[in-house]
């Protein structure tokens, strides 16, 4: 029988709180972006100006702007357009990356990128079906494991060690509450809500193992087309119970394919590969 690691000292958790308010002092450009976008002030213009002082940013930016996932295929040849094929929002997430290290893979639990692309396609795919944006649901999607990198930066061996001894996402959100008195999820609305993320991107993080709330079902949906397709012997879960009653398998199907031709094409997109 798996056992949880022991609790965690509290001050290991105040330290990974207090770390996102460090984060922005080390990425500039992205906590420039992560903060203006929203501004009545904000144009194209001015978000491809300041994307022109980080390379790395802009060049994701660009890369993702032609990958299939928009649909431009190596037509789009300046970063002002970029920033409009993508939208704000999507821009936003991606400087949001770039500030919180989700760009280094070598300091992230393995598999991290997997899960998030499979997740932010599935909940794009799905978005319509519960009257929500594709692009909003994308960016959900991309952000939502957060809290897991912040929680793995924090306790690396502890984190592991706990992943390991519990193969369901549900169990492990419970052995994170143990562990350290919040789930990753919750942790990653904790760090939206901080750097001034709306309320539709940090309510269903905090609604996700709530089934009768609907503010969480796309992203349960979302989790579940994932899982079912990066962890193996994984009992599916009906979809039906997950969104109540919303989505059911029918629809599933044509998702999980999309998903699974698109989503390796937008990690690299996301990490500039």
């Amino acid at each position: 029988m798996p056992t949880t690691p022991a609790a965690t000292p509290s001050s290991d958790l105040e330290a990974v709180l207090s770390s996102i308010d460090t984060m922005a002092a080390q990425e500039p450009t992205a906590a420039q972006i992560v903060s203006m976008v929203d501004s009545d002030d904000t144009d194209a213009r001015t978000l491809a100006r300041i994307l022109t002082s980080d390379v790395a940013l802009a060049g994701r930016v660009m890369k993702l702007a032609n990958s299939a996932y928009f649909g431009m295929r190596g037509r789009v040849t300046s970063l002002q357009v970029a920033v409009t094929v993508v939208g704000f929002p999507t821009v936003r997430t991606m400087a949001t990356v770039a500030l919180s290290g989700l760009d280094d893979e070598s300091r992230l639990p393995e598999g991290f990128w997997t899960m998030s692309t499979t997740v932010a396609l599935a909940a794009a795919t799905l978005a319509p079906r519960f009257g929500q944006r594709p692009q909003d649901a994308l960016c959900l999607g991309l952000l939502a494991p957060l809290g897991v990198a912040l929680l793995h930066h924090g306790d690396r061996e502890g984190y592991a060690e706990l992943a390991a001894a519990e193969p369901t996402a549900a169990g492990r959100r419970a052995a994170e509450v143990r562990r350290y008195g919040i789930h990753a999820f919750r942790l990653t609305a904790v760090a939206l809500e901080q750097w001034g993320f709306p309320s539709s991107m940090v309510t269903p993080l905090g609604a996700v193992d709530d089934h009768g709330s609907q503010d969480g079902a796309l992203l349960r949906a979302a989790l579940e087309v994932a899982t079912r397709l990066t962890v193996e012997d994984h009992v599916p879960v009906p979809v039906e119970e997950l969104t109540g009653g919303q989505l059911g398998e029918d629809a599933v199907v044509a998702v999980l394919d999309r998903v699974r031709a698109e989503a390796d094409e937008l990690r690299v997109a996301m990490l500039g590969e």
